[in-house]
């Protein structure tokens, strides 16, 4: 994945080996009298609404299915089909075939499975860890809503083919496989991934090259993983669960950066830092174990120092703060009553930030922010826009529901009050601009709609099955001026410029080269505007 990363504030990197542990006293008395004097100075009552006896407030969810949004979810739930590793089951992609079944040999281990990445064929242990913890959030929040779309054991399919593969790739505790292939090699040929001839390396963290940052992200993906299958595949469920708790723990006591420990990733998935990786996985912890040391560990011990309260960042695969923030509102919102002081103390500032988050995408708040196109579409940078547009559109349509079934009535936003189906609308406005309602008249997502990309920058779709090429020869298919001969159906592209134009060419990987993390987060969004939630459930 040729992809430039966001400039977002770096983590602070604290000690090189800080284990859990108890925080002195003096310290859980600074953080409460400041998190009580920052709580003291907001308009409380309205920040975070008031109860009402009528949780509608002149809105009703949609209670019957937008079959525009039904459609998409179909479409874009075949990418995973699209970007499967292994010997495929139950094939339903007609130019794919078995592809990588040698991946892992050289160690023993069968990585055979999993996705790749993108346009390329790389695996990429951090964004597929990341695009496991997506789709699981997606199928606990919505699966409902799958379900009625028909595309329920669809998605838990696509999620254990990447957890299969993150089971085989953590071989031992302190020991995690977080790449196959050679980037720089790879980039180097333009190949379908069932004729790849090259050998392909492994990469690892471990005691001696640490990685909190993808070990995290990968605990953070099993821990989200084991609640979607704990009621149909429980013994899976709790090998899930294993691994996540032996990761987490890898990954907070030897703290070190990936993509220092390994720099040649650092020109396709550079790390900005950990600290956000260990709150995403200790909160997914929480929620899979209930033990209120994950919750501990999130406000009392690393708030203060991972967390960046008051500062809204975008979410991305590199950067999950604001995907924290919502998912400790949840808490807040529904499980804090029994919840201790200091923690409670912890998940309002958490709560807070997830409110600013969502007043800067509302399009009329005075703080709405500035990084979006005129034609209404988040807009950060170049490299794979439609990332921060689709997933900050999943984050606000989940708080919408989270306000909705919480009877929480208003958002307060530096003078303005607005209500849930303010942030479901803008949740739509960015669904239906991916799907055609923006300045091109063009769909986003390859397969949807009358119009959409033909020359998406993908070695598979853009070569013919029975083309005999290898590594370097095959490049004529990416130079080619023919549309793409195979439909990579449901892949979501980068998206447009900044003034909405979009060139659709296999070079232009900035805007054409689709990810799987795309489509984890445009399944979630489609997955939560496709009907009303009845309530909003626990994960366990």
């Amino acid at each position: 994945m040729e992809e430039e990363v966001s400039k977002l504030p770096n983590d602070p990197e604290p000690e090189p080996s800080s284990p859990r542990g108890k925080v002195p006293l003096i310290l859980v008395i600074l953080f409460a009298s400041f998190v009580s004097t920052a709580s003291a100075v907001t308009f409380w009552k309205y920040f975070h609404g008031f109860k009402s006896k009528n949780p509608n407030n002149g809105f009703t969810p949609p209670d019957t299915i937008d079959e525009k949004f039904r459609d998409a979810l179909n479409i874009a739930m075949q990418f995973f089909d699209v970007q499967k590793s292994g010997k495929l089951v139950n094939n339903q992609i007609p130019w794919r075939g078995n592809s990588g079944l040698e991946d892992g040999r050289q160690e023993n281990l069968d990585l055979s499975k999993g996705m790749y990445d993108a346009g390329d064929n790389m695996k990429f242990g951090f964004p597929m860890a990341f695009t496991a913890t997506m789709l699981s959030w997606a199928i606990l929040e919505y699966g409902n809503h799958m379900k009625e779309a028909k595309e329920l054991e669809h998605a838990q399919e696509s999620l254990k083919w990447i957890t299969d593969y993150l089971i085989n790739a953590h071989p031992s505790d302190n020991v995690l496989y977080i790449q196959v292939g050679d980037p720089d090699r790879d980039h180097e040929c333009w190949e379908r991934p069932e004729t790849i001839a090259e050998v392909r390396p492994l990469a690892q963290v471990n005691v001696t090259y640490p990685g909190t940052d993808v070990a995290a992200e990968t605990a953070a993906a099993m821990a989200s993983a084991s609640l979607v299958f704990k009621s149909i595949n429980s013994m899976y469920s709790q090998l899930l669960l294993n691994h996540a708790l032996q990761l987490f723990q890898f990954a907070d006591t030897y703290r070190g950066s990936y993509t220092k420990s390994i720099p040649q990733v650092q020109n396709y998935y550079n790390s900005t830092g950990y600290g956000d990786e260990l709150l995403w996985a200790a909160a997914w912890l929480y929620h899979a174990t209930s033990d209120y040391s994950y919750l501990q560990y999130v406000t009392v011990e690393n708030g203060n120092t991972f967390a960046n309260w008051g500062s809204p960042e975008w979410f991305s695969w590199d950067n999950k703060l604001a995907g924290v923030q919502v998912l400790l509102s949840r808490v807040s919102f529904f499980g804090s009553n029994d919840i201790p002081n200091e923690e409670n103390l912890g998940l309002q500032m958490y709560r807070e930030t997830a409110e600013a988050f969502m007043c800067r995408l509302l399009p009329d708040s005075s703080v709405a922010t500035s990084n979006r196109t005129k034609g209404g579409m988040i807009w950060v940078q170049k490299w794979n826009p439609l990332q921060y547009s689709v997933a900050s559109a999943f984050l606000a349509v989940l708080y919408s529901d989270y306000m909705f079934w919480s009877n929480t009535r208003t958002l307060y936003c530096n003078g303005k009050l607005y209500e849930p189906m303010d942030l479901r609308k803008f949740a739509i406005s960015q669904a239906d601009y991916v799907l055609g309602k923006n300045p091109m008249k063009i769909s986003y997502i390859v397969g949807f709609g009358n119009d959409y990309p033909e020359y998406a920058h993908h070695r598979g779709a853009s070569i013919p099955v029975n083309a005999n090429t290898g590594c370097v020869d095959g490049f004529k298919w990416l130079s080619s001026t023919a549309p793409n001969p195979n439909i990579a159906f449901g892949a979501l592209v980068g998206g447009p410029s900044q003034n909405d134009s979009f060139i659709d060419s296999r070079n232009n990987t900035a805007q054409s080269e689709p990810t799987t993390y795309n489509s984890a987060f445009i399944v979630g969004l489609l997955s939560g505007l496709l009907t009303a939630s009845s309530s909003v459930s626990s994960f366990t």
